[in-house]
C-alpha cells in the first residue's frame, strides 16, 4: 500500500515471485478534513475526536482496497502472509490515530522512525496478519520516500554521480544522492500536481483530461481511457500549462491573457468561467472543462515550492542543478509526463529534460521489492537511517529560492 496525501495505491503481491497478482486505487477518505497534509494536521491537533475519525476513515479505505484486491485475484483474507503500508510521516500517524503534534509543531520529528509493526486487529481488520508500516527518517521524509528511493536503487549504494529523485505528490519529497551522502526534503507542494485542489482537478481516473497538443490551430485533448473529459489531472495540467506559456496565452507572472490580447485562435478559448478568467479546454452540453486563473496559481506555488526544495539540497550538497547526472522521477500524474513541460513551467533545466526517466508508481513499487526481497524490510530500514534530512520550514535560503523561481520561464 502507498498510503499517500491524495490517493490510496494498493496491490496484491505473491512474495516468492514478486509477481503482481492485482492492483487497486481509490481517493484517500480523509479528504473531507482537507487536500493537504497542513489542514490534516490542523484538524488533528486542535480535536482528539477529529483524528480518530481520520483513522477510521483510511482503515475503512484501506480494508475496501484489500477485499477488492483479493476478490480480483480468487484469494481467501486467510491467505494474505503480511500488510506493508508506506505513507508519509502524517499519514501513518492518522493511519495509527497517534498524536500528530510532534509533526505539527517544533521540532517537527515523528514519533518513530524505524519500521513499524502492529497487528491487523490494531487497526480494527478481522484478518491474521501483522502490518508493516515503512520507517520515518524525519518529520517532513515518510516512508513513502524510503519505499520510493528502496525500488529504484536497492539496497546498494547510490552511484557516485549526483542522482536527483523526485516525488511530485501532494508532498514534493525530493532526494539526492551525492556520492554515499543521501540529502532529502519535502517541500509543501500542495495537491495541484495530482489534479487537488482546482476548479475541475481530478484523480487520474477515465475521463481526466492527462494530455494536450497543438496540432495546427486545433487544441487535441487526450484522456485516460480515451472516456469523454470530465476533468484534468495533474499531467494534463502540466501540459496545458506548458502550452499555454509557449503559445504567449500565460505571461511569465502567470497571468492568463484576455481573449483580446490573443492573436491565435486559441484566444476564441479565453472566457469567465464563475468570475475568473479561464483558458477553456473542452465544453460540450454536459460540462465545461477548463483551468482557471486561480488554478494557474497554485501551479505557480507548487512549482516554487518543488523548485525550491531541489536548490536546498543542491546547495547543501554544493552541486549545481546541472551537476545531477539523472532525474528519476514518479507522482500520481495519470501518464509518463513529458520532461520537457516540467522545464516549460521552469521546475527542470535543459539538461535535466535529456536526464530523466519516470517510474511507475514508484512507492508502491518500492514497497512490492521489499516484501518479496529476502531481508528487504532489513534493508529498508538501513536505508532510512542513512538519509539526512533537510526542513525547509523557516529556510531563508528555501524562502530566497521559492520567491526566486514564484514565475514561469520566459518561452524559447
Amino acid at each position: 500500500m502507498d498510503l499517500g496525501t491524495t490517493t490510496l495505491a494498493a496491490s496484491l503481491v505473491e512474495p516468492a515471485s514478486g509477481r503482481r497478482l492485482a492492483s487497486a486505487g481509490s481517493l484517500n477518505p480523509q479528504r473531507e478534513f482537507g487536500a493537504d497534509v497542513v489542514a490534516r494536521l490542523d484538524a488533528a491537533c486542535r480535536s482528539e475526536e477529529a483524528r480518530s475519525r481520520m483513522a477510521e476513515l483510511v482503515r475503512d479505505g484501506i480494508r475496501r482496497l484489500a477485499d477488492e484486491l483479493l476478490a480480483t485475484a480468487g484469494q481467501r483474507p486467510g491467505s494474505l502472509a503480511t500488510i506493508a503500508i508506506a505513507g508519509n510521516p502524517a499519514m501513518e500517524h492518522l493511519l495509527l490515530d497517534l498524536s500528530v503534534n510532534s509533526l505539527a509543531f517544533p521540532p517537527y520529528r515523528p514519533l518513530f522512525t524505524a519500521t513499524k509493526t502492529v497487528t491487523a486487529a490494531d487497526l480494527g481488520w478481522d484478518l491474521p496478519v501483522e502490518v508493516v508500516l515503512f520507517p520515518l527518517p524525519g518529520g517532513f521524509v515518510g516512508g513513502d520516500t524510503v519505499a520510493f528511493l528502496y525500488g529504484v536503487a536497492g539496497p546498494q549504494s547510490p552511484l557516485p554521480a549526483p542522482r536527483l529523485y523526485l516525488d511530485m505528490g501532494t508532498n514534493g519529497e525530493i532526494a539526492l544522492a551525492v556520492g554515499d551522502t543521501m540529502l532529502a526534503t519535502s517541500a509543501a507542494a500542495g495537491p495541484a500536481f495530482e489534479g487537488g485542489n482546482l476548479a475541475c482537478g481530478m484523480a487520474a481516473l477515465p475521463g481526466a483530461v492527462s494530455g494536450v497538443a497543438l496540432e495546427g490551430e486545433r487544441l487535441a485533448v487526450t484522456t485516460v481511457g480515451g472516456k469523454p473529459p470530465v476533468g484534468i489531472c495533474g499531467s494534463g495540467v502540466l501540459d496545458t500549462l506548458a502550452l499555454l506559456l509557449e503559445q504567449g496565452i500565460i505571461d511569465p507572472t502567470g497571468r492568463l491573457l484576455s481573449a483580446g490580447e490573443i492573436p491565435s485562435s486559441l484566444g476564441n478559448r479565453v472566457a469567465e468561467v464563475t468570475g475568473e478568467p479561464a483558458f477553456i479546454l473542452h465544453r460540450d452540453a454536459v460540462r465545461t472543462v477548463y483551468l482557471s486563473q486561480k488554478d494557474i496559481r497554485q501551479v505557480q506555488l507548487a512549482k516554487g515550492a518543488i523548485r525550491a526544495g531541489m536548490e536546498v539540497l543542491f546547495g547543501r550538497a554544493g552541486i549545481g542543478c546541472d551537476d545531477v547526472a539523472e532525474v528519476i522521477l514518479t507522482g500520481s500524474f495519470g501518464a509518463v509526463l513529458a520532461p520537457r513541460s516540467l522545464k516549460n513551467v521552469g521546475i527542470f533545466t535543459e539538461k535535466m529534460v535529456h536526464t530523466t526517466s519516470f517510474v511507475r508508481e514508484g512507492a508502491l513499487c518500492g514497497v512490492e521489492r521489499a516484501l518479496a526481497t529476502p531481508g528487504g524490510l532489513t534493508a529498508v530500514d538501513a536505508l532510512a537511517s542513512a538519509i539526512r534530512v533537510i526542513p525547509l520550514s523557516g529556510t531563508p535560503a528555501f524562502e530566497k529560492d521559492f520567491l526566486a523561481h514564484i514565475n514561469f520561464p520566459q518561452p524559447g
